[in-house]
């Protein structure tokens, strides 16, 4: 959804993502339209499933990504109100996507409100050295008596956008001495960070700096595909867990309001995010099993026995032929080999094997992926 600020009109983009004949990730904008207030989950479900009748999609849906609003969950039991379960993928128990950059945003602008007053100090420094020509080339001029390594540029953020506010931060923290000087030769600039502003800012950013690379990813339209993502979001966890014990109160307190913000949204990894990552021959369950320890604690046997049973399940759904028939089929085949008439004489060799044999007599595909070693992640 869109808001137009000068019309105070909202508007709904619709984007399909899917895979062509080709096998080339392509995604196209169905639609751009304007949705009559008010926007709750019932107008909001009824544009949208409209949108997907017009294109012929409606029975073929994988999954929903949406932003992490309220008004959105509550539109996902109305799409499946409409839609044939029938058609969904465990009928639809996988239906709903949350936006993984939009949660990844939510989680560090809850870290980042633990110590606005850092932020606020060196944002209104970095404003008013930006704010005029004049000022911009003092603060050049400033520049020349300190042997820096770096020739950037101070860049104002978007207080919207955590990653924005981070470039920011990143920009200011090596001018630090500049500011510092700047405050005894322009009356005007009445007070720089303090040191101690300086110094969470470096450690913070220190910190950010996964979070941003993660970002990158997250963004990316060509490349990414749904097996990166999960060994992502663990490390991020894992990076919280380390920041509750840093000896800054300050780190520590944007760490537990982060993690808090963290198992909100993730303390359930979708499936697709799991699945995919199994179907990475890389990774198969050895990634799921390495992690879930590191996230999950005592109850990581439970997760990953959790997503092994939803592969599964999606491999009946794609392929829903039942092991017994498998096996059985085998029965009435003809190996070319002759029977009397008075009947099969190793009918009682069948017996034996059957009731000593400690191997299962049907091995899916999908057991004999899983049992195979994982290919190395590098060549």
């Amino acid at each position: 959804m869109w808001t137009a600020s000068n019309q105070k009109r909202g508007y709904m983009v619709v984007t399909a993502h899917y895979i062509d004949d080709s096998w080339n990730l392509c995604n196209k904008i169905l639609r751009f339209m304007y949705v009559p207030a008010p926007h709750n989950a019932k107008t909001l479900s009824k544009e949208l499933m409209g949108c997907l009748v017009a294109w012929s999609i409606e029975c073929k849906l994988s999954t929903l990504t949406l932003d992490n609003c309220s008004v959105n969950f509550s539109m996902i039991d109305k799409m499946k109100e409409k839609l044939r379960l029938d058609n969904l993928l465990l009928r639809g128990d996988l239906l709903h996507m949350k936006c993984c950059a939009h949660i990844l945003n939510l989680i560090v602008q809850q870290g980042l409100s633990s110590i606005q007053s850092v932020v606020d100090s060196i944002r209104e420094s970095v404003v008013y050295w930006t704010s005029t020509p004049k000022r911009v080339e003092d603060f050049e001029d400033a520049k020349d008596g300190f042997s820096l390594s770096t020739n950037r540029k101070l860049t104002l953020d978007c207080k919207t956008r955590w990653n924005s506010t981070y470039l920011m931060l990143m920009s200011a923290i090596v001018y630090k001495d500049v500011f510092n000087r700047l405050v005894h030769t322009d009356k005007n600039y009445k007070q720089a960070p303090s040191d101690q502003d300086w110094l969470l800012a470096k450690v913070m950013c220190e910190k950010l700096k996964l979070f941003n690379s993660v970002t990158e990813v997250f963004f990316g339209i060509k490349y990414p595909t749904a097996n990166i993502f999960f060994p992502k979001i663990c490390e991020i966890r894992m990076l919280l867990n380390d920041c509750i014990i840093s000896p800054y109160f300050e780190i520590k307190t944007m760490a537990t309001s982060m993690i808090e913000k963290f198992d909100k949204y993730w303390s359930v990894i979708h499936g697709v995010l799991a699945v995919a990552t199994i179907l990475d021959p890389r990774f198969k369950m050895k990634l799921i099993e390495y992690y879930s320890p590191k996230i999950y604690g005592d109850e990581s046997s439970k997760e990953v026995e959790r997503i092994r049973k939803l592969t599964y399940d999606l491999v009946k759904e794609y392929k829903p032929h039942d092991a017994k028939e498998t096996c059985c089929s085998f029965n009435n085949f003809d190996f070319g080999m002759d029977i009397d008439d008075g009947g099969d004489c190793l009918a009682g060799y069948d017996l034996f094997v059957s009731s000593t044999s400690t191997v299962d007599t049907y091995k899916s595909e999908l057991d004999y992926y899983l049992d195979e070693n994982v290919l190395p992640r590098r060549f």
